[in-house]
């Protein structure tokens, strides 16, 4: 076997075959190193520069990088010096060595320039493979991916925000806004034409024409399409090389280290990494406007469209957390003055309530006086006010955000992107047993029958059905649960524990389902991913949207089920003593002492702030514990440049190797749509929730910005139109809100009971407690020789008394009442704010006409061109 020696850079000497490839490597020969020779250049420890990415001649750029670990052994039975290894391990290992061989061939056959550096420890190699795309093959794949590139610069770029705008105005410093360096330059642009190459800015300039992104995306557009088989079995792009562990990675490279080398290094100096981890990431600057516009030129449209939405839902949940805390406040002070609470506190044992087990003992009413006055926090007047407020604050959030993602999507040409510009996805190109022409662009394109892509969603619904029943039985295993441990209790013997048997039962409850949650959504997850895949969507957009449907009604479900229970079904089917419903042979839950709201306030905070303080503290836990362990574990088994302990003088390629690879948004769109419908649906049973999403929302920014900038690995641009279905859950969780409030005011707030008692018996509420208690019916009462009271409006015969009809008239009344106002007002919210605002219809009416005006130019010029070129033309 022909051997190849590294260079003391650490590049492949290429043979006289190959010093006519461009003077690049070749990968014929790829694995056939010289183990002295790189062992003594990795022991030089020489620093190389890092903030350039570049190949060794430090002319060509790197745009992609592949990377993949071999152990010694492979090495050494390349070089004869061959070791027993199993006959499973061999076949694997050489069919990954043909498959990356023939993919690394037909890149180099696409025309892509290969660079090839290793790095060595005691008991493995990583191989790096540096890309470059030439001038010729981005040309050829910008005009095929229709990129877009600039024509002119626009004059007087606009301001996004419209508080620093309002406070320019009025002459008022800002507190939030921050001068960021390097401000990105708004550009007029069009779809690259390889013919029509000087209309563009900066066309003379082949190295720096494209931008960084764009090249990203070229070359993962042709590792994304590459063959390495026969295509029709899935032998293509670099993702399934991935998931079969050919390749341990794929990524483009960041611009440089995050940290700078002194705080004093001026900001022209910067890189774009250094920029937005000084501007951005950092804790101090929780309270300045995010660089959107910095974001969006480093990491593409899609983060920083999510960026730009979590930073404006972040700023409107500001005045609702105010409004809640207010109506919290109020609580606080109607908690003192409540006359129905200090009736209870007062009774003693007038009130002799009946057992709330078939073994447990009487008990007085008086007992759960601190329960009751802590449900008055939530139950009061202010509470439907605060649910009208919010159901109106979803709707004018939503209309507001149109606006913005409309501003957004036209400053960074995304407007018609899901329309026209966006291609089917490699999978699916690849994947794809047919094509016809697309409608719109009139090109051919690859095809999947819809007929046959209806049917398998259809048999993945089946599927989330099942999952759906699978919840809907462990639900049903927590209420049971409840009922078990409230009787286990309760036969205790202790008095503290008896008391509060019930509380006890409720808060253990609440902890099983949130674990019980975060299991089924670890389950559910993966089988989300393997059915949408299965279903063939043509485009990522279609792909992702069919996800997150799938991932959302399971979630939703998941969720929001228990909530569902205790709000809406907890106690409504009790019965009444003697007369008690049971599920299977178990008495059916009933609200607590101090009612099912404050259960439901409970409830919510468990899993909402539960939620949230276990998903902050991965962010911040698991990323750090992954980088400590791969720095620890390279630097307990490397021999070599010991000097550099923190791997300064490692090359970029070898530090972003031990980043994090890129997971996706979808779990933080999740996250954050979770918590937009705990504080939307129910948030009559919690006005501190929107408080609650907002100081977790602070920390979310940063987070968030600390793990792209300086613990992921930097992921390959895409461009987005918005933020896709998940705008479309938003609006259907604000409808959802508003039906939910009103039935949570109706019959599970005492609001509606209290005003009626209020015109028909005492404006001040004296008897109120009398008024809502029944008696038991007289056969329990001879049965145990004691009469007892209940929370109910029936006779003593345990009927529904006409009270109770009253009731569910009004409460029937009210939820059709509020839904209408509120949605009326909603509607005219939607009506009177455009979700265009009228600067920016203008810009685009403003380049249609210029467009028109350019083509007739264009038009005239080439008819007064022709007559010219006829009369001159010669005679015979």
């Amino acid at each position: 076997m022909q051997r190849r020696k590294i260079k003391e850079d650490g590049n492949l000497i290429p043979d006289e075959q190959n010093a006519n490839e461009n003077n690049y490597g070749s990968l014929s020969t790829i694995n056939s190193i010289e183990i002295s020779q790189m062992n003594k250049q990795k022991s030089l420890g020489r620093p190389v520069h890092s903030t350039p990415n570049f190949f060794s001649d430090g002319n060509t750029r790197i745009d992609f990088v592949l990377a993949w670990e071999s152990d010694h052994q492979d090495l050494e039975e390349q070089t004869g010096e061959q070791e027993t290894r199993s006959p499973k391990r061999g076949k694997s290992v050489d069919t990954h060595r043909v498959w990356r061989q023939s993919f690394l061939n037909k890149l180099q056959k696409a025309g892509l320039r290969m660079e090839t550096h290793v790095a060595q420890n005691p008991k493995k190699l990583v191989y790096f493979v540096l890309l470059n795309a030439p001038w010729s093959v981005l040309c050829y794949y910008a005009e095929d991916l229709r990129l877009r590139v600039p024509l002119q610069a626009v004059p007087n770029q606009a301001i996004l925000n419209w508080s620093h705008r309002l406070l320019i105005k009025l002459g008022i410093p800002n507190i939030l806004y921050d001068e960021v360096p390097d401000l990105p330059v708004d550009y007029y642009t069009c779809h690259f034409k390889a013919n029509k190459l000087p209309w563009f800015l900066g066309s003379n300039h082949h190295e720096s024409f494209f931008s960084s992104t764009q090249r990203h995306r070229i070359l993962y557009e042709i590792l994304a399409t590459t063959t390495y088989g026969d295509p029709k079995e899935g032998y293509v792009g670099v993702e399934r090389l991935l998931n079969e562990e050919v390749f341990t990675a794929a990524f483009p490279l960041h611009d440089g280290p995050f940290k700078m080398p002194s705080e004093k290094l001026p900001p022209n100096e910067m890189n774009q990494r250094q920029i937005l981890f000084h501007y951005w990431a950092q804790w101090r600057k929780w309270k300045k406007y995010q660089p959107v516009d910095h974001i969006r030129r480093y990491f593409g449209e899609k983060i920083a469209l999510y960026f730009a939405w979590l930073g404006f839902y972040t700023g409107w949940l500001f005045p609702a957390a105010i409004v809640g805390t207010l109506v919290f406040i109020i609580g606080i002070f109607m908690m003192f003055e409540d006359i129905p609470a200090d009736e209870i506190c007062n009774s003693g044992g007038k009130y002799q309530m009946c057992p709330l087990c078939k073994s447990c003992p009487y008990w007085n009413l008086s007992t759960i006086c601190p329960m009751f006055k802590a449900g008055r926090l939530f139950d009061h007047g202010g509470t439907v006010f605060f649910s009208i407020f919010m159901s109106l604050w979803a709707v004018t959030f939503l209309e507001y955000w149109k606006r913005m993602n409309a501003t957004l999507t036209y400053r960074w040409d995304c407007s018609d992107f899901e329309d026209i510009e966006e291609r089917p996805r490699p999978q699916f190109t690849a994947m794809a047993p047919m094509t016809t022409k697309n409608p719109i662009t009139g090109e051919e394109e690859p095809y999947f029958p819809r007929q046959n892509r209806f049917n398998r969603i259809v048999a993945g619904s089946m599927v989330i059905i099942m999952m759906i029943a699978v919840v809907v039985m462990f639900l049903i295993s927590i209420i049971l649960y409840r009922a078990i441990i409230a009787v286990v209790v309760s036969r205790s013997g202790n008095f503290l524990v008896v008391a509060s048997a019930s509380r006890i039962a409720s808060i253990t409850g609440s902890v099983v389902n949130l674990i019980f949650i975060l299991i089924l959504s670890r389950i559910y997850l993966a089988l989300a991913q393997f059915l949408t895949k299965w279903e063939m969507h043509r485009t990522q957009t279609m792909y992702e949207d069919a996800f997150t449907f799938k991932v959302f009604v399971f979630e939703f479900v998941n969720f929001y089920s228990s909530p569902i229970y205790i709000a809406f079904f907890k106690g409504r089917f009790v019965g009444y003593p003697g007369h008690y419903s049971k599920l299977l042979g178990i008495r059916n839950e009933d609200c607590g002492p101090g009612g099912c709201l404050i259960e439901l306030a409970q409830e919510l905070l468990v899993i909402m702030v539960g939620k949230q303080i276990i998903n902050n503290v991965q962010e911040i836990l698991i990323p750090k514990v992954k980088t400590w362990w791969h720095r620890r574990h390279r630097l307990s088994k490397t021999r070599w440049n010991k000097e550099d302990p923190e791997g300064l003088m490692n090359p970029l390629w070898e530090k972003d190797y031990e980043l994090l690879p890129y997971a996706g948004l979808f779990a933080e769109y999740l996250e954050m749509v979770l918590q937009f419908g705990f504080i939307t649906i129910f948030v009559a049973a919690c006005p501190l929730a929107p408080l609650f999403a907002l100081l977790n929302n602070w920390v979310e920014i940063r987070l968030d910005a600390q793990k792209f900038v300086c613990e992921y690995r930097r992921p390959v641009v895409e461009r987005a139109q918005g933020i896709g279905i998940w705008f479309n859950i938003l609006e259907v969780i604000t409808h959802l809100a508003v039906i939910s409030n009103a039935f949570l005011i109706a019959f599970t707030c005492d609001f509606l009971p209290r005003l009626y008692y209020q015109y028909t018996r005492a404006s001040n509420l004296q008897g109120y407690v009398d008024f809502t208690l029944a008696y038991a019916p007289k056969s329990f009462v001879l049965e145990n020789n004691a009469t007892c009271r209940y929370r109910a409006y029936r006779e003593n015969s345990g009927r529904y008394s006409l009270v109770y009809w009253n009731l569910l008239a009004i409460r029937l009344g009210f939820i059709i009442a509020f839904e209408h106002v509120v949605f009326f007002i909603a509607r005219l919210i939607d009506m009177m704010v455009p979700d265009i605002p009228e600067t920016v219809a203008i810009k685009v009416k403003r380049e249609q006409y210029l467009a028109k005006q350019a083509l007739a130019e264009n038009k005239a010029l080439v008819e007064a061109i022709e007559p010219t070129s006829m009369t001159q033309q010669p005679g015979p």
